[in-house]
């Protein structure tokens, strides 16, 4: 039997996928891309934004016309937080929450035999220990796998429902998370990315700390440093990226201590989410602009062409037009690598949902356009910072109407190079010379 899976979000969603895709091939289902006919259809759902429950939805039925007779599961986010809305499509035939996707195909395996509808959704006060369902030994990429090491979030800003959706903080035991990382490293991946719901949270249960040794007095950050610094010491020539941090967690002082793992990619999400502190505050975000700027700046001293990239919201309710400027300041200022912009998406649960202010669609609109202008102006100041440089490129693709082959910077910057001989997955020292494209063009150091 054909299998597909449909991801929506975040890179914890992108590595579940792998898991439970791995798991249905391993006990002999064939796996098609999401858009082939098949007789299974995973659907692995976010629900950050209303879009993203409404893409859900268009693909379920979208796949059931295609064929009419096969079996849909919708898992994940959307059916954790919704699972009554879930239920009333009538094309879905298994539901399954966040914790439910290690099981997912032993109640596929059961619908086909009964043809009974389910919803095996449990409640959020069982999302309360890690779940492990084996390790992943592949990705879709070839060079760079995504490990999951946290689950779960506990700092409820006010326009998110995540916390809702996946629960408490709960942190992977770093034993198999070195277990899988020495896996796809002797598959051949040349990059690790650690991923998590909130995962500069990893490691700060009391139990994790009480375990292994956390220092006196040091709340945060102690479990993912510690996870750094064992991946570090593992041999191979690989490097390791952090999918994001979250300044709601980690300061100057914790960002300062990444510098000296030199296999750690010089480049960090960092989500500002706005550059106004009275927003912030209504966001309930535990800084405000200058200690932002203090860890931008603190990382910049150390390499001025250390890449950062973030997440701002447009239009949260209550900003004003000063608000808004204070936004475009703050990516003037850091010069991001990328800017990802999202227009406030109003989520009933959440206590953004209820506050007075609520910005008119075209109002989010228009500013959420004007903060993309300045991300890539932002973009390509960063660029011109790091003309002339040379930085270590992992190349990943080829592109055959261009004959160029690209990959990224450690800091975070899609280079394309010409060269005869192929590049892809390998290392390479890079001369970046112009902006191109939606990066930069280079050219090869010749016996580096």
């Amino acid at each position: 039997m054909k299998a597909a899976f449909y991801t929506l979000g975040c890179k914890v969603n992108q590595y579940e996928t792998q898991l439970m895709s791995e798991r249905f091939r391993n006990a002999g289902y064939e796996i098609v891309q999401e858009d082939e006919t098949a007789d299974i259809y995973v659907v692995n759902t976010c629900t950050v934004t209303r879009l993203a429950d409404r893409k859900s939805r268009q693909y379920i039925r979208r796949m059931k016309k295609k064929n009419p007779d096969c079996v849909t599961a919708v898992v994940g986010c959307y059916s954790q937080i919704s699972p009554e809305e879930v239920e009333a499509i009538p094309e879905v035939d298994i539901i399954c929450g966040v914790n439910e996707k290690g099981r997912i195909m032993e109640y596929v395996e059961r619908f086909l035999g009964d043809r009974i509808r389910r919803n095996y959704v449990a409640g959020r006060e069982t999302l309360r220990e890690y779940e492990e369902n084996g390790l992943i030994t592949s990705m879709e990429s070839r060079t760079r796998a995504v490990i999951k090491i946290q689950e779960g979030c506990d700092r409820f800003c006010s326009y998110c429902i995540i916390p809702y959706a996946r629960g408490t903080v709960r942190s992977r035991n770093p034993e198999a998370v070195l277990e899988e990382a020495k896996l796809l490293i002797s598959q051949g991946f040349k990059e690790i990315v650690l991923a998590g719901i909130n995962t500069a949270l990893y490691g700060t249960e009391k139990e994790f700390r009480s375990r292994y040794g956390q220092p006196n007095g040091e709340e945060t950050f102690f479990g993912i440093e510690m996870m750094i610094r064992m991946l570090n010491d593992l041999p191979g020539d690989f490097r390791i990226r952090l999918s994001s941090l979250e300044p709601t967690v980690v300061n100057t002082e914790c960002v300062k201590r990444l510098l000296c793992y030199e296999k750690l990619c010089c480049h960090l999400h960092l989500s500002l989410q706005s550059g106004s502190d009275r927003v912030l505050k209504a966001m309930n975000r535990r800084y405000d602009r200058n200690e932002y700027l203090e860890i931008a700046e603190a990382l910049r001293r150390a390499d001025p062409c250390y890449g950062l990239s973030t997440d701002i919201i447009a239009g949260f309710p209550g900003e004003s037009e000063e608000d808004f400027e204070d936004s475009l300041d703050m990516v003037s200022r850091i010069k991001y690598c990328k800017v990802h912009v999202f227009p406030y998406s109003r989520r009933p649960g959440t206590a953004a949902a209820e506050m007075p202010g609520q910005i008119p669609a075209e109002v989010k609109k228009r500013r959420a356009a004007e903060l993309a202008k300045a991300g890539e102006r932002s973009a390509l100041q960063f660029f011109e910072s790091n003309r002339g440089t040379v930085r270590r490129v992992l190349f990943e693709e080829y592109d055959e109407k261009t004959r160029e082959f690209f990959g990224y910077t450690d800091n975070y910057i899609k280079a394309y190079v010409s060269c005869s001989q192929d590049l892809r997955n390998s290392f390479a020292d890079v001369k970046l010379e112009s902006a191109y494209r939606d990066g930069m063009q280079g050219s090869l150091c010749r016996g580096k």
